[in-house]
């Protein structure tokens, strides 16, 4: 979904549940360069979301974990750790399936559920988590109008969430996925900061 608009976004409107998908010319070199990202919430205060795939490479799930009674250091890094945003890049979220849901749990939408307590990163360890999950360090904000902003300068495309993308497709395939869903390509793809 392109938008040429701004009053196409009023109260009425939410990004919530949503995937943005980052547009070639934004941030490169920075941590939304070719990101897609989850938006687990979007209103009047703002919108905050969860980059899906960007991984981890200096940290590790165990990291997280380090004082739990882990009995299993191989299954634990076997779960991946994302990079959500540049926003409290100490705290960890987990995006996951709705088949988990305690205290602290928020559903999203479609089956789609965000966690941030150390109860399920516990669960997680123990393998009794949820069945899809996403585990991300930080996450990424926007103050009010901030996204809409940016969305009609077009340096986002969104598109409708789906689990599949979200928690079966590799990182690096995300982004080009996200694109084909939203039926952009990128040869014939000109970058118009104008709008009528």
């Amino acid at each position: 979904m392109v938008y040429d608009k701004m009053d196409e976004f009023d109260e009425q409107y939410a990004l919530t549940g949503k995937f943005l998908v980052a547009m070639p010319h934004l941030d490169e070199g920075g941590c939304f360069e070719r990101s897609v990202v989850y938006i687990c919430s979007h209103g009047k205060r703002g919108a905050m979301g969860l980059i899906i795939n960007k991984r981890l490479e200096k940290y590790t799930f165990s990291d997280l974990t380090l004082k739990l009674p882990a009995q299993n250091l191989a299954k634990l890094n076997a779960v991946n750790l994302y990079e959500g945003g540049p926003v409290e890049q100490i705290r960890g979220m987990v995006l996951h399936s709705t088949d988990y849901m305690k205290d602290g749990t928020i559903e999203v939408s479609n089956g789609i559920a965000v966690s941030s307590t150390t109860e399920i990163i516990a669960d997680i360890a123990l393998d009794n988590g949820p069945e899809d999950k996403l585990v991300a360090l930080g996450y990424s904000f926007w103050q009010p109008q901030q996204l809409e902003h940016e969305i009609y300068n077009n340096d986002w495309l969104v598109i409708d969430s789906n689990k599949d993308l979200l928690f079966r497709t590799k990182d690096e395939e995300k982004w080009q996925r996200a694109l084909d869903e939203s039926g952009i390509r990128l040869d014939s793809f000109i970058n118009i900061t104008g709008h009528c």
